[in-house]
Order: C-alpha cells, then structure tokens, then sequence
C-alpha cells in the first residue's frame, strides 16, 4: 500500500506570525513527530503570495499580508521541516487554498495534517477527493488547526460527508 502524508501550510505566519494561532502553535510538536515517523512519502505545501497580495481578491477579503515569498513567515515551522527534510520530502509553494495540481497516480492513501483545517486543509482534501475518488484520503483532526475550534469541527464533518476519512 502506497502512502503519501500532506503536511499543509505548517508555515510561520499561521503559527506564530501574522495570523498566529494557539492551536496551529499547540500541534507543531506533534506534527513533526508523524512526519518522522511516517512510512510513507511526505508532501508539504506552502501557502504562497506576492508582494501584491493586499491588491488581490483574497488580500481584499483578508487585509492581512502573510506568507509572502521569500519572507520569514513564509517559512515551514523549522521542527517540521527538519523532519521533512530528514524524510526526503517536497515542498510544493500554492498560490491559493487548494492546489489543482496534485500529481498522486499510484497512491492508495494520502493522509492530511496540518492548517487551517477550515481553508487549506478542507479544500486539498476535498480536491483530492475529486481528483483520485478512488484514493482513501484520511485527515488527522487533531493534528489540524482551524480558525476556530467550532470552524474546525465544521470543516471536519464536511470532509467526513464527502467521504474522507477522519480520525
């Protein structure tokens, strides 16, 4: 069985920065730990904007610059991508939410860890879904983060609802 774990937007500004959240902050240790012990390949993404953010449809409806290339709070969190690294893993930078471009033919599982669990997470595992509907998409509650606790477990029924697994 060929397994593949999607570490999403594990990134400085959602932890301590810019949009820092205590729950994105409380699952770092943890999350780097499944990544060392994963068996099985490790995919990071990378939440990714230009200095134009503020002028972009997203920047106009969150005001907030964050994870701009190249910046400091575009960064993994070090203790996860250490253990990527350790891994042989890939970073892969997204312009947006949802990545349109997985390239994961041959996997049977792709597992989700990371945040926001109601943005981010939530809409790479419904793509996924779409994508590979055949594949078992597994997602890690407790090592996801949303917003807040109650956007979170909503997003987590939703991606229960659309068949993914979550544990």
């Amino acid at each position: 069985m060929k397994k593949v774990l999607i570490v999403i937007d594990m990134q400085n500004d959602f932890i301590t920065g810019a949009l820092a959240n205590k729950d994105a902050l409380a699952i770092v240790e943890s999350v780097a730990q499944m990544v060392a012990n994963f068996d099985g390949d490790v995919i990071a993404t990378r939440d990714t904007h230009g200095a134009d953010y503020l002028n972009t449809t997203e920047g106009k409806l969150l005001p907030v610059e964050h994870c701009i290339a190249g910046s400091d709070g575009w960064q993994i969190v070090d203790k996860i991508k250490t253990e990527i690294d350790k891994k042989g893993g890939i970073v892969i930078d997204k312009p947006t939410f949802g990545y349109k471009d997985w390239q994961l033919d041959g996997y049977d599982v792709a597992e989700i860890v990371g945040t926001c669990t109601d943005i981010c997470v939530v809409s790479n595992a419904l793509i996924l879904k779409a994508l590979y509907p055949d594949m078992q998409v597994v997602v890690h509650g407790s090592l996801c983060a949303g917003l807040t606790p109650q956007k979170h477990a909503h997003a987590l029924d939703v991606m229960a609802s659309c068949q993914c697994k979550v544990i």
